[in-house]
């Protein structure tokens, strides 16, 4: 099953170390098959509630893939170019599978409560 990687970060500025990471990460990614799907899109419609930053979102084939770039050394190696500069959050979460039905999800909570 799909897994991806979301980032809610709030940069303050560009440098050299964000620029660096920006340069390295798409190699960290490739051996675990991780894609970007959104990265730091220009237009952000906020709907509901507020989102100060931006959104990242990196597309891996399963959640064992994900964990594996995030543990990665090369990775690793790389995170404090961004974390030392750029607040946010960065979960890793698994997608649901082609066909998922929310209908057949509430029925399944309503018949256990």
């Amino acid at each position: 099953m799909t897994a991806y990687a979301i980032g809610h970060l709030r940069p303050t500025g560009m440098n050299e170390d964000i620029l660096t990471y920006m340069e390295r990460i798409q190699s960290t990614m490739d051996p675990f098959g991780g894609r970007f799907l959104v990265h730091g899109a220009p237009t952000l419609e906020v709907k509901e509630g507020s989102w100060p930053g931006a959104i990242v979102i990196i597309e891996f084939p399963d959640m064992d893939s994900a964990r594996g770039w995030y543990a990665s050394p090369a990775y690793q190696e790389i995170l404090p170019l961004r974390t030392r500069h750029i607040e946010g959050e960065v979960i890793l979460v698994d997608g649901v599978g082609s066909g998922y039905d929310a209908s057949a999800t509430a029925a399944r909570l309503r018949a256990a409560s």
